[in-house]
């Protein structure tokens, strides 16, 4: 049963960075799928937590960009 669930967490995992790599090369929010395929693969993978935290830090970075930039736009 072990089996099965490494199997399907790397299957899920591996859809999610799958479907972030596409989003890469065409317009698309591609960390929202990196973060959640990085999650599940840090579960059976060791290698995948770094890459976790990389992507969670850059995800923090955009948003607080975004919000300086709305703030800036609503309150001149």
């Amino acid at each position: 049963m072990a089996s099965f669930k490494k199997v399907m967490l790397t299957f899920a995992g591996a859809l999610f960075m799958v479907l972030g790599v596409i989003f890469l090369i065409v317009p698309g929010p591609s960390l929202l799928f990196f973060i959640p395929g990085l999650w599940l693969l840090s579960y059976e993978y060791s290698w995948a937590k770094p890459w976790l935290r990389k992507c969670m830090a850059l995800m923090k970075v955009g948003a607080q960009w975004l919000d300086k930039q709305i703030r800036r736009r609503r309150y001149p």
